[in-house]
C-alpha cells in the first residue's frame, strides 16, 4: 500500500499542474454556520468574500451583497472553520516505516515522505504546520518546494535538525561506538548551541526546537531528566530571539519545563510530566503548552507491528495518563494550549483526531477548534495571516456538512479546504469555482 501511494504520489509531484488558478477573481463563499475563532462563537448565514490569495470581507448574508461576476461556493448546509494549524508535526516522517528500516532513510527520502504527507496534511483540513524536527533539512526543502507550486501541501514552518546534548534524546544512540556517530542537531556547551542555532537559521530555518529532557522514542534515557543546562537554554533561546526565530522545547520532564520558561522558551512540546509550578510559571509567562494527547492510542496499537522497540512502548505507557491529566490540569489553570500533535509519530494526514481526545480531557469543541486556530497562529507570530477568517486574512477555509460543536469527531472527515483562495477538496462545482494549481480531490471519495 505505502509502494502504490508513493508511486502515485511522485507521478503527481513529476507531473505539469493540471489547473491554474484564476487571476485576483472574486469568490463568494456562503456559511450557513461560521466558526469565529477569535470571538469563540458561531455566526449563522455568513457571506466571506476572497480575491486572489486572501479575504476580504465577512458579514451577514441579508447585509453583504455579492459582487457581479463573482463565483459562488455554497457551503449554506455546512460548518465552515478557518484551516487548521497543527504546532507540532514530524511531516517527513513515517510511522510504519520499521525501527529497522529506519536507518535506511537518507534525507532525499525524508523529503519524499514530506511531498506523500504534505498532500495528506492539507486534505485533513490542516492548511499550516510547525515542523519540529527533520533529518537534513528535509523540512525546508518541502517548504520551498510548496510555496513555489512544486508540492502540494500546507503553509510549513520548519525547524530543520533539532538541537540536543551527546547521547539525549535528539542523538542516535542505538549504534556502536565503533560507528562513531551523532545526530545532526547535537551541541554541547553554550557557544557550540549559539553556533548549531546559526547553523540552523544559514539553513533555512523558520523556528529553532531543541531537546531539553529525555524522550520516548530515544534509547537508553528517562523522559523525566533534563539534558541542557539553564545556561545552554538561554544561549539557544536568546540567540534564537536576536535573529527573529521562536524557540519549541521538547521536553516531558518537570524541571527541563521549568529551565526552559525560565530561560524565556516559547512552548513546551509534550509537557507530559509538568508540575503545578510548572503550570503557575506557564500561566505567567505566556507559555503555550503543546500537547500531543491522541498519539499513545496509535503508538500503543500499532507500535509493536511497526517494530517499537519494548523500551519505548514501555515509556509510552508510562507516561500517557499522566500527561492527559496534566492537559486537564493546565487546561483548567488558563494555560495556552495550542494543537500539537506529533504526526509522523502517527500516519501524517490524521491529525483531526486529536480533537476529540482534547474534548475528552476537558476543551469544549471551540476551545479545541480555537487551539488549532487562533492560538496556533499566535505562537507562529502570523496572527495577521491566518488563525480565523477575517478582512485580510489568507482564505484558508475548512468546511464539515455535520456540526463539530456538537460532534467534534466531524472534524476527522472534512468535506472541504481552501488554502490561500484555491479550493484543494470539494463538490465538483466548488473545486471549478476557485480552482488550485493541482487536481482537486472530489469531497465524495474521502
Amino acid at each position: 500500500m505505502r509502494i502504490a501511494s508513493f508511486l502515485a504520489l511522485a507521478a503527481i509531484a513529476g507531473a505539469a499542474p493540471a489547473y491554474a488558478q484564476g487571476a485576483a477573481s472574486v469568490v463568494a463563499i456562503k456559511a450557513g454556520r461560521l466558526v469565529d475563532a477569535q470571538a469563540e462563537k458561531v455566526l449563522i448565514n455568513q457571506v466571506i468574500l476572497v480575491s486572489g490569495k486572501r479575504i476580504t470581507m465577512v458579514g451577514p448574508a441579508a447585509s453583504t451583497p455579492i459582487p457581479a461576476g463573482a463565483s459562488v461556493i455554497d457551503l449554506s448546509d455546512a460548518t465552515v472553520a478557518p484551516g487548521f494549524v497543527d504546532t507540532h508535526t514530524h511531516v517527513t516522517g513515517d510511522a510504519q516505516t520499521s525501527f529497522y528500516e529506519s536507518y535506511n532513510v537518507s534525507g532525499p527520502r525524508e523529503a519524499i515522505f514530506g511531498v506523500m504527507n504534505a498532500r495528506k496534511t492539507l486534505l485533513a483540513g490542516f492548511t499550516t504546520i510547525r515542523n519540529v524536527g527533520a533529518g537534513s533539512f528535509s523540512d525546508v526543502a518541502l517548504r520551498d518546494g510548496i510555496e513555489r507550486g512544486d508540492v502540494m501541501g500546507p503553509r510549513v514552518f520548519a525547524s530543520g535538525p533539532a538541537l540536543g546534548i551527546t547521547g539525549g534524546h535528539c542523538d542516535e544512540n542505538n549504534l556502536a561506538p565503533e560507528f562513531d556517530y551523532q545526530a545532526q542537531g547535537v551541541a554541547d556547551g553554550v557557544d557550540e548551541v549559539r553556533k548549531m542555532v546559526r547553523r540552523n537559521i544559514k539553513y533555512g530555518a523558520d523556528l529553532i526546537k531543541y531537546c531539553g529532557t529525555g524522550g520516548v522514542f530515544s534509547k537508553g534515557d528517562t523522559p523525566g531528566a533534563p539534558q541542557y543546562t539553564f545556561d545552554e537554554a538561554k544561549a539557544i533561546i536568546d540567540e534564537a530571539h536576536s535573529l527573529g526565530r521562536t524557540v519549541a522545547v521538547h521536553a516531558h520532564g518537570a524541571e527541563g519545563i521549568k529551565i526552559a520558561i525560565r530561560a524565556g522558551v516559547d512552548s513546551i512540546e509534550h509537557a507530559s510530566l509538568v508540575d503545578d509550578e510548572g503550570i503557575r510559571m506557564a500561566k505567567k509567562a505566556g507559555t503555550v503548552f503543546s500537547m500531543d494527547i491522541y498519539n499513545t492510542d496509535y503508538t500503543q496499537s500499532e507500535g509493536e507491528k511497526n517494530g517499537v522497540p519494548e523500551e519505548y512502548l514501555q515509556k509510552d505507557r508510562d507516561i500517557a495518563d499522566i500527561q492527559r491529566e496534566n492537559f486537564r490540569k493546565a487546561l483548567k489553570a488558563g494555560v495556552k494550549l495550542s494543537y500539537g500533535t506529533d504526526a509522523g509519530v502517527y500516519p501524517n494526514g490524521d491529525n483531526a483526531k486529536q480533537f476529540a481526545i482534547m474534548v475528552r480531557y476537558g476543551m469544549t469543541p471551540m476551545q479545541a477548534i480555537v487551539a488549532a486556530t487562533k492560538t496556533g497562529a499566535e505562537l507562529l507570530e502570523r496572527e495577521a495571516d491566518f488563525g480565523a477568517i477575517a478582512p485580510g486574512r489568507f482564505a484558508d477555509i475548512v468546511a464539515v456538512r455535520a456540526d463539530p460543536l456538537a460532534d467534534v469527531t466531524a472534524l476527522e472527515h472534512i468535506e472541504f479546504v481552501m488554502k490561500e483562495g484555491a479550493v484543494y477538496l470539494g463538490q465538483p462545482a466548488e473545486c471549478a469555482a476557485a480552482p488550485s494549481s493541482w487536481p482537486c480531490e472530489p469531497a465524495a471519495l474521502r
